[in-house]
C-alpha cells in the first residue's frame, strides 16, 4: 500500500519540478537564454542558432541514430498513437505549451513549414500543457492554423522521454524513424538555417 501511493507521489513532484524549470526558461528573454547556452557549450554539445528575430536554440546532434520516443500521446481525434505511427516519412515533432513564449512565437512558422513541405515531412506540434484541451484547443480556435492539429500529451510523456527540461523542443526524425537532429530552444523555420538543416533528410526522400 505505501509503494502504491509513494510511486505516483514521486513522479507528479518530478513532474511538477520539470514544469517549473521550462516556464522559467520560457520566461527569460532571449539574451538570458543566448548567455546560458554559450557558458555551457562545447564545441560537441551544439551549435547556438539565433535568429533576427531573437530566437535563441541549440542545435544537438548528440541524439542521432536513436530511435523514436516510444511514449504514448493523444491525435486530434482522440486516438492514442505513438510517433512510430508516423514512420513512412520525415517527421519533425515540436514539444511545446500555451504559456511558453517562444513557443507560441513558433507556431506560425511551423505551420507555414508544415504548408511549404506538406508532401515531404509530417509536423507534428504536441502540447504539454496538463490540462489538455480545455487550453489548447481554444488557442488552436484563435489561430486558425492552415496544417497543424491539436496533438495532445497532459502527461508529459515526450518532454520526458525527450529528456531537455526545455520548451520548445524540436525533433527531426529520419523517414526510418531515427532521430537526425534536434533544437533546444526556439528556431525560426521560416529562416535559411531551418530549410538547410532540414533539406539534407528531406532530399533523401
Amino acid at each position: 500500500m505505501i509503494l502504491e501511493f509513494f510511486v505516483p507521489f514521486v513522479m507528479r513532484t518530478v513532474l511538477f519540478m520539470v514544469l517549473v524549470m521550462s516556464l522559467a526558461a520560457c520566461d527569460r528573454d532571449s539574451g538570458e537564454a543566448e548567455q546560458e547556452f554559450a557558458e555551457g557549450e562545447t564545441q560537441d554539445e551544439g551549435e547556438i542558432i539565433e535568429s533576427v528575430s531573437g530566437l535563441v536554440g541549440k542545435l544537438d546532434i548528440s541524439q542521432r541514430g536513436t530511435d523514436m520516443v516510444g511514449t504514448t500521446f493523444q491525435a486530434p481525434d482522440g486516438r492514442t498513437v505513438r510517433l512510430s505511427d508516423f514512420i513512412g516519412k520525415p517527421v519533425l515533432v515540436n514539444i511545446w505549451a500555451t504559456w511558453c513564449a517562444p513557443c507560441i512565437v513558433e507556431m506560425p512558422m511551423l505551420d507555414e513549414l508544415a504548408v511549404r513541405e506538406k508532401d515531404r515531412l509530417e509536423v507534428l506540434v504536441v502540447s504539454q500543457d496538463i490540462q489538455g484541451a480545455e487550453k489548447v484547443l481554444p488557442f488552436f480556435a484563435r489561430s486558425d492554423f492552415r496544417e497543424l492539429e491539436p496533438y495532445l500529451d497532459p502527461e508529459n510523456g515526450l518532454s520526458f522521454g525527450f529528456g531537455s527540461g526545455l520548451m520548445p523542443t524540436t525533433v527531426l526524425y529520419n523517414a526510418q524513424g531515427k532521430e537526425v537532429w534536434r533544437v533546444i530552444g526556439a528556431m525560426d523555420w521560416d529562416g535559411a538555417k531551418a530549410a538547410t538543416l532540414l533539406e539534407e533528410t528531406l532530399s533523401e526522400n
